[in-house]
């Protein structure tokens, strides 16, 4: 007889509590769901170049080769053989905006609680799961390796650090570059931040991205693009430690601001498109067992569309 699933807990310092948890109410729902698909969903690790043939309906236009295409005059596909194993990699930004929360969550914990169900479900079939935290700088690698208990050192060790109290902005660019020196073989790659970072990293993540499958996980909270009607509020700037204090009863300024974070969240979306990169975006406040299947039936659609002979623009990178 089934046992009684461990009782969520308000903070699940431990890691232990943490995996159990979500091993309870999300990751053996996505296992079962995903059955099958899940190396289709996120592959982008371990596959060689095997062979070369002609195109044939119902092919993924992906791996036609063009410049063998062209010479031939006949279309032609690249056929893989895909290893035992599939190596991927949480590019984890751990930043003092990650600490902020509206409601019962804060980013950081949307993260952990991302990369540990991403993490088990990949080990769950064999494969390697590997990161890089960034707190300050690129402070700590955790070789990719397999197993359950391989994934709660890495959830133990991004509980273990403190809220940072950074005196500068984030840089995203460091991230991204120690990824492209560390990260040699071919894998999936999923980029967990906010984004609030100055510009400069955009190129770096471009060059990730023709290396390797990337997903950009961008975390946000409602409160960041949109402020409700509760008066006088201080805000303050995790990172650079300034303070502003603001009237939120004016209706105007919840106007502009909403307006500014609209910009920046179009700006941001179409900076990930142009990189290469597919993007899941999650809230504190979302339901991460649905926003990982919407995500991952977006996936199968655009492969569906991609073998019947074409991919609309709007599915060229997915966004959720």
């Amino acid at each position: 007889m089934d046992q009684a699933p461990p009782r969520a807990e308000a903070a699940d310092g431990n890691a232990e509590a943490l995996l159990r948890r979500l091993e309870w109410t999300v990751i053996r729902r996505l296992d079962g769901l995903l059955q099958g698909d899940y190396r289709t969903l996120w592959r982008g690790a371990g596959l060689d170049l095997a062979d070369l043939r002609e195109y044939q309906h119902g092919d993924d236009v992906r791996h036609i080769d063009w410049n063998v295409t062209a010479r031939l005059q006949v279309p032609h596909v690249r056929q893989y053989t895909e290893d035992r194993e599939m190596a991927a990699w949480f590019l984890l930004d751990l930043s003092a905006s990650i600490d902020f929360g509206s409601d019962v969550r804060a980013k950081r914990g949307v993260a952990r609680e991302f990369t540990a169900v991403l993490a088990r479900l990949l080990t769950r079939h064999g494969n390697r799961v590997g990161a890089l935290l960034y707190g300050t700088e690129v402070d700590t690698v955790i070789p990719a390796r397999a197993g359950r208990t391989h994934v709660l050192h890495l959830l133990q060790r991004m509980a273990q650090r403190p809220a940072q109290s950074a005196p500068g902005a984030t840089q995203l660019r460091e991230l991204l570059l120690a990824a492209q020196r560390i990260v040699k073989r071919r894998s999936t790659l999923f980029v967990v931040s906010d984004f609030i970072s100055p510009p400069g990293w955009e190129q770096a993540l471009a060059e990730l991205a023709r290396r390797h499958e990337v997903t950009a996980v961008r975390l946000y909270d409602p409160l960041e693009m949109e402020l409700p009607d509760i008066g006088l509020v201080t805000m303050h700037d995790a990172e650079t430690g300034e303070q502003l204090l603001v009237d939120t009863h004016d209706p105007g300024f919840r106007a502009r601001f909403a307006a500014a974070a609209q910009a920046r969240e179009t700006a941001l979306l179409e900076t990930l498109g142009r990189a290469g990169v597919d993007t899941l975006e999650l809230a504190t406040d979302d339901d991460l067992l649905d926003a990982i299947l919407r995500f991952a039936d977006l996936r199968r659609q655009r492969s569906r569309l991609a073998a019947g002979g074409g991919v609309p623009s709007h599915l060229t990178q997915l966004r959720v």
